[in-house]
Formats: structure tokens, sequence, C-alpha cells
């Protein structure tokens, strides 16, 4: 080709080496290998075409500015890895008919699949538009970053994909998760160089320790140093071999280095190294399903040392690109503006030699065709990447038998997820192999307990005696403790998506560590559910807070925080639900529905500690249903228009507002008072899609529109405004919450500081019905000495007044 610059050099793949047939050690055969660099040279001519053209994508006659696009966007530099990994599974894939699922680690790293799906045919079944023929590749080149079509990563929309490139670091826990209780299954993660400098991939690579090879696929962590992110080096590959050798050996692997530049030097060692990995993981395999007690053994795991932009042009202007933070992106942007380049990227694509790729129609031609595997064991479109496909409805026990016996309502103790707990152990006991429980250091903490006499903690690490003392340690185990939140719900996140089930649990302040996991969870489930068509069905991700905000009596204000739920109304209420159950009863009835949903992020906020048992399982089974209702037990308005509606959402806001309830009724019986309880926390907006097919007009007889209403909220108050702001009444209500008011404070305290209290709500509806403004002056001024002498008592006793913590509701 001819350089329009001398500073310019536009590398060729390379053929063979003619005459120089491979030695004796080589694994591939020439003809191989010549096949082989084909299809890669055709995966990194779809990749720079993806990212350049709009048109000429054979480039059957010259390139010309009206062929590329108007905003060029895209990522080139990890895509020529991730496609030479993909070419090389490829071939073990079809030797030893392995199943295989491909997770691509490093951002935007699109067009290196993309383009495999596309050669695969795959892509044309999904989208017949994006058809094998030079109309087709023309769409495919034209869609890529293109508005209305799709983005730079490996998003839902891509077949064979089910982790979108760039996730902050979750690409190996994702990678584990799809393995647990999938036997057959090889999880093949590239992992890029700059992913591998976040905290939740640093974490994943303990993942190891909780994977048994008798009853567990494997995951092949490919390690891709490339040199560089976004605009400067990457860590890992700025360090010795001998350094980044010893930090894989002490995660507990056996790693293989895969290093160079020269196509055909590479192809050899990548064969080599890729197939030795294999072998010993099913060797591995073999050995602990031969074994009586399967023990940890040292998994292999590759660092593929290539460079960045790897085959595209060297150097342009003076400036390096191969290999060079200057590929990450496009490599070049100005080709509409500047002839001299245009011609560069044009000399770039030919160098892959099109012509010998796709016949005149523009199909790929025949030999390079038949490299790919068939049907379902082509990576993209291997079935655990659409996991609905997979997925088994779960056999539940009858939530019911779980219930706590409430003869007389408000005055019974019980903790709410304690019979949760019990009704968790009896779904993994009927379905084994296909539910898990995920959660850091808090199982027995949480109440949870009762799994661990069907399932213990999987542990793969060294065991000693003292553990079968109470440490519920097991090879064999299903419950997954680590104390890493990000790799707990990779985990859970990569096990949901291949079509099998479980819970994540954690303390409710630290909820926040997996903000952007829940975040990209919620936005992949999104465009699945309502863009993605033949996507099935997975099963929701099911996440319980525990050890709320108002209870924590000795951790303090570090561990005050309700705010994860206010995250969670940010997304889509199509697949998100938050729910707020009151009590035991009502806490498995909501876990029943959530167990039994697809598509959704289900938020749980339960305390651990004893309440008050209000409601028997038939009411509870009515008003979860519902979301939100009247509690009539409660209430003195029965027929008449209320003067007050006083409404709670959570079990301690509820506690306090059935006191307060309480207290209005003895003592102010002329009011009349409505009583509103709410399970289901997006009920309160107006336009909110339900499950059950109910709508916002429901609850008109709930809020009324021209009385005040004072909500006592669980989290911060703030919510509740935002989510009912187009309610009806809206303009009439007053609520409290959490104010960042606490430290070291006993429940009732706490209460008080943030004015949840049942003095406080008294004082509230006082103030806010005109008529009682004068008449009860004197219950107004004794609940303000009543929040002095009961704040008084904590500071001097350290607890609160047996009055407050054995009241009971005595109606």
């Amino acid at each position: 080709m001819a350089n329009p610059e001398p500073q310019t050099e536009t590398p060729s793949p390379g053929r063979p080496r003619d005459g120089h047939p491979p030695k004796a050690k080589d694994p591939l055969t020439a003809r191989e290998l010549e096949l082989m660099n084909a299809w890669w040279r055709a995966c990194n001519y779809l990749s720079v075409g993806m990212i350049y053209l709009s048109a000429n994508p054979l480039l059957k006659r010259k390139l010309v500015v009206d062929d590329i696009k108007r905003r060029l966007l895209g990522h080139w530099g990890a895509s020529p890895a991730l496609s030479f990994v993909w070419v090389h599974l490829n071939r073990l894939i079809v030797k030893h008919d392995l199943d295989v699922i491909f997770v691509a680690g490093p951002g935007h790293g699109a067009p290196g699949v993309l383009g495999p799906s596309y050669l695969e045919g795959t892509y044309s079944e999904v989208y017949p538009d994006k058809s094998e023929d030079e109309e087709g590749l023309g769409r495919f080149f034209k869609q890529f970053s293109f508005p209305g079509h799709i983005g730079s990563h490996v998003t839902p929309e891509t077949p064979g994909s089910i982790h979108e490139g760039g996730e902050l670091g979750y690409s190996l826990s994702h990678a584990y998760g799809m393995v647990f209780d999938n036997p057959d299954l090889i999880a093949a993660c590239v992992v890029g160089d700059g992913e591998a400098e976040t905290g939740p991939l640093a974490t994943a690579w303990h993942s190891n320790k909780f994977l048994n090879p008798a009853r567990d696929g494997a995951v092949l962590p490919i390690l891709n140093l490339n040199g560089y992110k976004i605009a400067n080096p990457t860590i890992l590959a700025r360090i010795s071999r001998e350094e980044l050798e010893s930090l894989f050996v002490g995660y507990g692997y056996k790693p293989y280095f895969v290093e160079g530049s020269d196509p055909q030097v590479m192809h050899q060692r990548m064969a080599e190294t890729l197939e030795r990995a294999i072998d010993e993981i099913r060797a591995l395999q073999r050995a602990a399903r031969q074994a009586k007690e399967p023990s940890r053994p040292r998994w292999p795991m590759i660092v593929l040392r290539s460079p960045k932009g790897w085959t595209g042009p060297k150097e342009l202007g003076g400036h390096k690109l191969e290999g060079f933070w200057r590929s990450h992106q496009v490599p070049f942007a100005d080709v509409r503006d500047n002839p001299a380049h245009l011609e560069v990227l044009e000399g770039w694509m030919r160098s892959y030699r099109p012509e010998e790729l796709f016949d005149a129609a523009g199909k790929l031609v025949p030999e390079l065709k038949a490299l790919a595997p068939k049907g379902q064991r082509r990576m993209s479109a291997n079935p655990h990447a659409n996991g609905g496909l997979l997925r088994r409805e779960l056999t539940l026990p009858d939530f019911r038998d779980y219930a706590v016996k409430v003869e007389t309502r408000g005055t019974s103790l019980h903790e709410n997820t304690r019979p949760f707990g019990e009704f968790l152990r009896d779904i993994m006991r009927n379905n084994p192999g296909r539910f898990r429980v995920f959660g850091p250091d808090e199982t027995a903490s949480n109440r949870l307990q009762a799994i661990y006499q069907v399932s213990k903690k999987v542990w793969m690490a060294d065991l000693l005696p003292e553990d079968l003392d109470g440490g519920e340690l097991s090879r064999d185990g299903r419950v997954m403790e680590m104390l890493s939140e990000h790799t707990l719900l990779g985990w859970l996140e990569g096990y949901l998506l291949t079509g099998r089930h479980g819970l994540f649990h954690t303390y409710e302040a630290f909820a926040h560590v997996i903000d952007s996991m829940f975040n990209q969870h919620a936005k992949w489930l999104d465009i699945s559910k309502n863009h993605v068509k033949w996507r099935a069905p997975v099963s929701s991700e099911t996440i319980l807070l525990s050890s709320t905000v108002w209870r924590q009596d000795h951790n303090g204000f570090s561990h005050q925080d309700p705010g994860f739920i206010d995250l969670v109304t940010n997304k889509a209420a199509s697949v998100t639900r938050i729910y707020l159950p009151p009590d035991a009863n009502t806490l498995l009835a909501v876990a029943d529905q959530c167990m039994r949903s697809t598509d959704c992020i289900n938020v749980i906020v339960a305390d651990k500690q004893k309440h008050l048992q209000f409601t028997t399982i038939d009411e509870a089974i009515v008003h979860c249903t519902k979301g939100a209702g009247i509690w009539r037990r409660a209430s003195t308005d029965d027929g008449e228009e209320p003067d007050v509606v006083l409404a709670a959402c959570g079990d301690v806001a509820t506690l306090e507002a059935l006191a307060a309830a309480s207290i209005l009724r003895h003592r102010l019986p002329e009011l009349k008072l409505r009583f509103v309880n709410v399970v289901d926390l997006y009920r309160l907006q107006p336009d909110t899609e339900h499950p059950n097919g109910s709508s916002e007009r429901e609850f008109d007889g709930l809020f009324t529109t021209d009385k005040p209403i004072i909500f006592n909220f669980h989290g911060y108050p703030w919510l509740i405004h935002k989510l009912a702001y187009r309610f009806k009444g809206h303009e009439h209500m007053h609520v409290r919450g959490y104010k960042e008011k606490g430290n070291i404070n006993t429940p009732f305290e706490l209460a008080m500081l943030n004015e949840t209290s049942r003095y406080h709500l008294v004082i509230d509806v006082i103030d806010r019905v005109p008529k009682l403004r004068a008449k009860a002056g004197h219950l107004k001024e004794e609940m303000r000495n009543a929040i002095i002498s009961d704040m008084g008592y904590a500071h001097q006793y350290g607890a609160d007044r047996p009055e407050i913590t054995d009241w009971t509701w005595p109606d």
C-alpha cells in the first residue's frame, strides 16, 4: 500500500511461513494455522469496519468520505485479543466437544465479540436483517455505536453475551457464578488488565477457594496484558514476570504465559497453552469426581501479553499507535477530514485481505465457515448465555407452613427473619443444584442459620479440627459466604443469568458497596426484558437487607444508612421492587412472591431483631397482595371521613405508628383516624406497573386529598416525597424518617432523635389537625415531657424504659 506519511506503518497480519513447515512441537499444522489466522483476520476486519464504515463493507471500490460514519465511536484496542482467544477456543470446542461460554471483561470490547458472533452465523439468525451477505454486512457495520442501535459494550443485544464488558470488574465473579452447579461448563473469562486494577476483580480471584471440582464447572481466567488503559499504563503490565507469576501463584492458580506480537508465533503458543489448560481442567475434574473427598486444585490460568490494538497501524504522524494507549478507542478519528488518513484506514483494512475471506456475495468462504462449532456449541449460541431457556421453576414449600402463630395481634415477639430462614432451608432442600444463598459473614447474624441444616458453607481452602465445632463448613456446601459483597453478588448474578435461583443478603448500611453492580444488573434486565425479545426471562435477583438502621445498638452511626432503596427507585419500576414487611408473616408472603418472580430485582428490608407480630398469615397474604392497605384494628374512621391519615412503612416505623395510634385512640376518642400500612414501596408511584395488574386508583381511598397525612417511614423521608409527588393528597403529606441523627443509641432513643417515635407522631397529629391544636394542648405537653424523660432514662441506664420495650397493642 502507499504510505502517505513516512511515520506510518500498516502491518499485515501475515501469511503462514511459506516453505517453512511448523516445527515438530507446534500443535497447529500449516493448514490449520493458515485457516485460523484467516478467521482471526476476518474478525479484525469486522472490528475495524464496525468502528469506521457505514457503506462499502467489502471494499469493492476505493473508500470515500461518504463511506465513513460521521461520528466515530468504539474501542479497537482490546478487540483483537478477544477474537484471538475466541478462535482458539473454537478449535478446542470442535476437537473435544466442549461446552464453553465466553465472558468478555475488557471495557468496550464489543467488536471482538460481535465479529465472531456474526461469522458463526448466530447474529444473522437472531437478527435476519444482518444477513450473511454484502447488504447484511453493511447493516451490521452501520449499527455499531450508532443512534437507535447498539452500543460499544457487549450488551444484552449481543448473542452469547451474559456480561456487559466494562462492568467495573465483575467479569470474573460472574464467570464463577456461571459454573457453580454446572459441572460440564467452562467459562472462559478474558480479564482486561485495566479491569484487573478494580477492587471487585481483585477479590474475585479468590473464587477458586469456593469452586468444588466434583460438582461445579470450571473457570479459565485469561488475563490480557495489552499494557494500557484509556490514557495510562496498567499496573500488572509494568511489573516483572516473576512478580506477576508470584501474584497468581499466591492467588492459588497455575499461571501460563503466552507473550508476543507475531501472529504466526502467537497462534502456535496459544494453541499449545490453551490445550494444556483445558486438558488440566478435565484431568482435575476427573480426579475430583472419582475421589471420596474433593480437594482444592491449583487451577490453570493464562496470561496473554499482546499489543493493544494488535495488527493495527503501528504509528501515525510520529505517534505510536499499536501497543500504546492511543489505540484504546478510535486510533485516528479525522478520516473524513484528512485524505491521507483515509488512505491509511483503507490500507489497514485491505491488509486483512477481505477478498480472501468473503465471497463475491459477501458470505464467509466455506473453509473458514467450517471452523466454527455447530449449533449450541457455538459460544455465540450457547444456551447458558440465554439462561432463561434452561431455567426451571423452583419447587417451593408452602410458605404458610412457616407462619408465626398470632392469636392476639401485637402481643407476641418474634425475630422476623428466622421463619424466613426456615423457608429458605426447605427451598434449598427441594431444589438441590439450582438454589444458593449468598451473603457476607452474617448468615447466622441475620437469623438465617436454619439453612445450615440442609447445606453448609462451601469451603475448599484448609479445614481445621475446630471447624467441626459450629464452623458449618463443608466441601459440599451451597451457602456462599465471603467478606466481599462485590464477589458474592457477582456470583449470584452469574448463577441467575445461567438459569438458576438464589438470594443475596447483607447488612442494610453495607449494601452501598454494590450500588454500581445493582445499577448494571438493573440496566441489563431492563434491556433484556423490554427490548430483546429473544432473551428468555431469568429468575429475579432478590436482596435481603437486614441489621437495619433502627437497631444498631452498639455499631452506631457508621451502620446507620437506609439509602440503598433510594438508589433502587432510580431504576425502572418494571424491573425493580422494594418491600418493607412489618412482621414475620408479611415477610414470608413477600418472599414467596419474590421467589416466583422473573426479570426483576427484589429488595426486601426486614430487621432480624424481635418485633411484635401484627398479622396472621391469611391477613399477611391479603395485605402483601395489595401492597398497601388500611389496618381497621388501628383505625377509628370506619364509615366516616378521617381527620388524619397515619401511615407507616417498615417494621420499626410501623411499631411506632401503631403505638402513636393507640395513644390517640384512647386519649382523643373523638379523633377520626385512618391507619395505613405500606409493604410494597413502589405502590406509591402513580404510574407503576404491578404484577397483579393493580393500579394507583386502588389507593385513592387510602390517602385523602384534603386531610393531613402523617407518614412514618423506615428510610430517608424525601424518598416518599419523590415517589408520591404526583399522588393525590401528596400536598398534605408530612413524612417522618431517618435524618442522620444517631450514634450509640437505644432503639427508642434513635427513634426520638429522628422524630419517628410515637411521641413525635402524636405531636405531629395534634399540630396538623386544626380542631386539636387547642384542645389537645395537655397531651402534646405530656408527649414533650415524655421525650425528655425517656431520653434521660436511656442515658442513665443504657436501655429503654420497660414501658417501651414491653409495650404491646392494648386493643
